[in-house]
């Protein structure tokens, strides 16, 4: 399903969302760039997309400012939502792994890496 098209370069939205055909780049991806006001030919040469792809993007953007801002915004939140439970596993992962004791034939080795930590800690 082509949304916006030209010159080969279209706009589709597959499972990803919005997305440059013939590439894994949404134009969510690209939002980054553009509200961030980074030029197109930086942000074009950054995905590797054509000067054709990056005009239909940003003329897509441009003429559905409003349904690719309020989509923008659902990416950015699940975004933020997966960050912060992979944040909170791993913060629980490590917390199982530091009760573990270290096996009998690794002390020396935990010996010296905790004498190197203490006389880091000391040099600052």
């Amino acid at each position: 399903m082509s949304l916006a098209s030209t010159g080969g370069a279209e706009i589709i939205r597959t499972e990803r969302g919005l997305t440059i055909s013939g590439t894994r780049i949404t134009l969510y991806d690209v939002m980054d760039y553009v509200k961030s006001q980074y030029p197109p030919k930086f942000i074009g040469s950054l995905f590797d997309l054509t000067e054709t792809q990056m005009s239909v993007a940003l003329a897509y953007i441009e003429a559905n400012r409003a349904e690719v801002e309020a989509e923008y915004q659902v990416v950015l939140q699940q975004a933020a939502e997966n960050r912060q439970y992979w944040e909170e596993r791993n913060r629980e992962h490590f917390a199982r792994i530091a009760l573990i004791p270290p096996k009998p034939d690794r002390e020396v080795l935990w010996a010296k890496l905790r004498e190197q930590k203490a006389r880091h800690s000391a040099e600052r």
